[in-house]
């Protein structure tokens, strides 16, 4: 039997959706130019615009991922404990998102922001989530408005507002974040998330507002996925809006490192992989192993020799590749006291590192360490003043004593670049040995800008289950000036920078200009001096 086609009139079906939607509270107005293609729009429709930005649906690759965050959150502002209570409420979180989605989101944000204090949340928020957040960036969907748009407005349904504003702001250029805020009583976070319909309002008043100020007749631009409430609110007030759905988001591909609006070259944080679910429990499981290999490394350094050390630390998974040995010749020393290595610093372990390397002991000097590394230290270590005249006559008189190693960056750096170097090591002698140092870890990264953390470095990079360390002793590089030339703070730096260059060459890394100082603003909000609660 062939169904008749309907004979109710247009109207009545108009009529009829219109009611339906007045009771399902579906109210809303199409944009009259709104595409459900997912079209990405040419440079011209967005120059000088306002733009919103749904993050989830556009932005992201892994819109519903959520999970990585918040165990990053509660184990890096928080603890492993915490983490851990995360966790294990995975099974209730998947259930609870059956049900509904919001209701799986408010019981992240309660595990992991309850208690917390708000300006750590901030710190992990500026300081460690950027790097993640960028690995999950799209290329296609930053290309959409990067270095296009006038003013750029980001909306984002799934996270707290906290949690993203660091990120979207200082790494993607976005103007302003429109999302979810948690309730924070006495600088503390109680964990409760407002509402999804409080953000909707807050959207729909920025938009009436921003269409009462405009001027033109251009109109904002949308950038939305399919089936969604931003979709709903959005199109009611720009004039035009491009949809995406999941299925073309697939085709997409994720932003490459050289296509970073900004270039990432500190983030903090103890993890070095993504916490997904299965991730977060090999670790867990891993951890007293690690914890056991982490204290049986380190007194094997601190009590044994290097002949026997380096290979008992091998045995447990440790490496240590030795690319190019120094050379031992006597006769090729440029004085009667000791030699001079010039580093660049990747851990607390660099020093000891290359006193492996030569097979005998060194003297490394440091701007500013804990006192816990200071005595646990198998070498010797020499804290340094921060005054120039007084750090000079020091490293002299270290340097008549033995061979001295200083890490002249003055903080480390986990990313394939080279800090700018403190000339102040090209002033003590003619010539200068440059020692090229890289790292891998597998699960946790050993540098921290953390207060009262950082003595833990050591450990944290001894307990990877495969740490390794690579070492390269280069070709001395004079740093004595030109003929004609004065020696001064100008051919010192000279000097440093040419340093750093055979440093870069060898290591592949790119120089900056960025300073400790700029680290430690950046991830701490200090100056990067570690005090120890005493006073100068």
């Amino acid at each position: 039997m062939v169904k008749k086609p309907s004979t109710l009139p247009r109207s009545f079906l108009s009529l009829r959706r219109l009611l339906w939607r007045s009771i399902s509270g579906r109210h809303y107005r199409r944009s009259t130019t709104a595409r459900a293609a997912p079209a990405v729009p040419a440079q011209e429709k967005l120059r000088d615009r306002t733009v919103l930005v749904d993050v989830e649906g556009w932005l992201l690759r892994s819109p519903l991922s959520t999970f990585p965050y918040f165990m990053l959150v509660a184990i890096e502002a928080g603890s492993f404990l915490r983490g851990l209570l995360l966790l294990l409420m995975y099974p209730v979180l998947r259930l609870l998102a059956l049900l509904s989605l919001d209701l799986c989101l408010k019981a992240m944000v309660m595990v992991s922001l309850f208690g917390l204090r708000e300006k750590e949340v901030a710190r992990i928020s500026k300081a460690v989530l950027p790097k993640y957040f960028l690995e999950d960036v799209t290329n296609e969907g930053l290309e959409a408005f990067n270095d296009k748009a006038g003013k750029v407005v980001a909306v984002t349904a799934s996270f707290p507002r906290v949690m993203v504003e660091a990120f979207l702001k200082e790494y993607l250029g976005v103007h302003a974040v429109v999302g979810r805020e948690v309730t924070v009583a006495a600088g503390h976070y109680i964990g409760l998330l407002e509402e999804e319909h409080a953000v909707m309002k807050r959207v729909e008043a920025f938009l009436e507002e921003m269409e009462e100020m405009r001027s033109k007749g251009d109109g904002a631009v949308g950038l939305v996925r399919a089936a969604s409430w931003m979709h709903h609110v959005i199109s009611r007030y720009c004039k035009e809006t491009y949809v995406l759905s999941e299925a073309d988001k697939k085709a997409w591909q994720l932003l490459p490192r050289d296509k970073y609006p900004k270039k990432l070259v500190f983030h903090d944080g103890r993890l070095a992989f993504r916490p997904t679910f299965f991730a977060a429990v090999a670790m867990y499981t891993y951890l007293p192993w690690g914890i056991f290999l982490a204290v049986f490394r380190s007194l094997a350094f601190a009590v044994l020799p290097y002949r026997v050390s380096v290979p008992l630390a091998a045995a447990t998974g440790m490496r240590s590749r030795l690319v190019a040995a120094p050379s031992l010749n006597a006769t090729e020393k440029h004085q009667a006291g000791g030699r001079l290595y010039v580093c660049n610093h990747r851990t607390l372990l660099d020093p000891i590192t290359v006193a492996a390397g030569l097979n005998k002991p060194v003297t490394a000097v440091t701007y500013s360490v804990s006192l816990v590394s200071e005595l646990i230290a198998p070498i010797r270590t020499a804290r340094l003043t921060r005054n120039r005249d007084k750090d000079r006559r020091r490293m002299e008189a270290l340097l008549e004593r033995g061979d001295l190693v200083v890490c002249p960056e003055g903080t480390t750096c986990r990313e394939p670049y080279l800090l700018r170097f403190s000339p102040l090591f090209a002033e003590l002698t003619g010539e200068v040995t440059p020692v090229a140092l890289e790292t891998r870890v597998d699960m946790f990264y050993g540098t921290s800008t953390k207060p009262g953390a950082k003595w833990l470095d050591p450990f944290y990079f001894m307990m990877n289950s495969r740490p390794e360390y690579r070492v390269e002793f280069l070709e001395r590089v004079t740093t004595a000036p030109a003929e004609g030339e004065e020696i001064g703070q100008g051919h010192s730096i000279e000097a440093a920078n040419r340093v750093q260059r055979v440093l870069g060459e060898a290591l592949g890394f790119e120089l900056t200009e960025l300073t400790r100082k700029h680290k430690y603003e950046m991830l701490a909000g200090t100056d990067g001096v570690v005090t120890d609660g005493t006073k100068k």
